[in-house]
């Protein structure tokens, strides 16, 4: 048979191989490829396009000034005060009670009322003495009759001067019986030793008292001392005659005067501090013994210094601080204002003010109230309303 006139077969050679079709999966691998680059890409430049965006929001939209009450550094004379606390003293106060033993008869005060000094108060049971001082009596007047009758013999030369002397003897010793006998009396007599305020009465009629037992308490309010403590640092600034002020819890408000009467020689040697006593009038009568007392001594005036309100300082663990106020000129010619931190060293606080050493010249603004929500560079405005009073009084209900 002849193979190129067969049917359906061709003139090729029967080993000749058909040609190979692309292989689909490297086409998908190109394709997935692009696409991921694609979107990476586009997930990079929208995160950049949105931080430029973000920033540039920012940038045009400033937060506005936050408004805060200012005030001006002064420099000026700070009144020199040293205060400590104390208590009060009257200097004329006792427990009045009786020299000897002996029952109550008689009770001769009211508790609480004033008496004057030798005004009786209780009268002790005296009978046994006032017997005594008649019996002496009676003596001291025979001896007196004796007396006279041997001076008169003795004048006349007819009486010996031994027994004008014997008369005399016998006299004296029943005057000093009347005597003696007039002290006990008076001793079973107590009475006011000074003008003063009688407190509660501790004792009835009836009760026997030994020598020593309180009766009733008397005060001397005219005049106090106030006794209080400084430290050794201190103690080279006092001097006896300087005026002391004084407050008290019971009258909120009200000041008290005194001057320094007394310094203690002596520095006590376990807390290395000196007694110092002032005396206070007290016409009115309203400061009592054993009252609290809040002290301040005015001491010679030192020379001027920076001062800021109280509110205007920040106190904290790293130091002192106030927020001063700086003006800056921006481009297009307008003065901004801004609040920087600035770490001051303060001194004593006088008066809702206080002593700036260092860190603050005279001129200087700070804030005085809103610091708080501040931080350094912040910008602020000064706010128009009147700042309230410093220190900030709270209302009395």
């Amino acid at each position: 048979m002849n193979i190129v006139t067969e049917h359906k077969i061709s003139g090729e050679p029967i080993d000749t191989k058909a040609p190979k079709r692309p292989v689909r999966p490297v086409l998908w691998f190109i394709i997935v490829g692009t696409l991921l680059a694609a979107l990476v890409g586009g997930l990079v430049w929208f995160n950049y396009f949105r931080g430029q965006m973000i920033q540039q929001f920012f940038a045009n939209n400033k937060p506005p000034p936050t408004a805060v009450s200012a005030a001006e550094a002064k420099s000026e004379v700070v009144p020199n005060l040293l205060t400590a606390v104390g208590s009060l003293v009257a200097v004329h106060q006792v427990d009045v009670s009786a020299d000897v033993n002996g029952r109550v008869t008689e009770i001769k005060f009211e508790p609480g009322t004033r008496v004057e000094a030798g005004t009786p108060l209780v009268q002790l049971f005296d009978a046994p003495e006032q017997g005594d001082l008649a019996n002496y009596k009676a003596q001291a007047t025979v001896a007196q009759l004796s007396l006279d009758r041997a001076k008169q013999l003795a004048a006349r030369q007819f009486g010996p001067q031994a027994t004008v002397d014997a008369a005399q003897a016998s006299y004296d010793q029943a005057q000093a019986g009347i005597a003696k006998t007039e002290a006990l009396i008076s001793q079973k007599l107590v009475r006011a030793p000074f003008s003063g305020d009688l407190g509660m009465r501790k004792v009835e009629v009836g009760q026997y008292l030994t020598a020593g037992t309180a009766i009733v308490s008397l005060t001397d309010l005219s005049q106090l001392w106030a006794n209080f403590t400084v430290t050794e640092k201190d103690s080279g600034n006092l001097k006896v005659g300087q005026v002391v002020r004084l407050k008290v819890d019971a009258y909120p408000g009200r000041t008290f005067e005194g001057k320094i009467t007394t310094i203690e020689p002596q520095i006590a040697t376990d807390t290395r501090n000196i007694r110092v006593q002032a005396t206070i009038a007290n016409p009115e009568k309203i400061l009592k013994p054993g009252m609290f007392v809040t002290t301040t001594v005015v001491l010679p005036d030192k020379p001027a210094v920076i001062t800021v309100p109280e509110t205007a300082v920040d106190y904290t663990l790293y130091g002192d601080s106030v927020f001063m106020i700086a003006e800056k000129k921006e481009a297009d010619g307008k003065t901004s204002l801004s609040a920087v931190r600035t770490f001051v060293r303060t001194g004593n606080r006088v008066d809702g003010r206080v002593e700036i050493l260092k860190g603050l010249k005279a001129g200087d603004k700070v804030v005085a109230l809103g610091q708080l929500k501040l931080q350094s560079g912040a910008p602020v405005s000064i706010s128009t309303d009147p700042a309230p009073p410093i220190p900030a009084q709270p209302p009395r209900y």
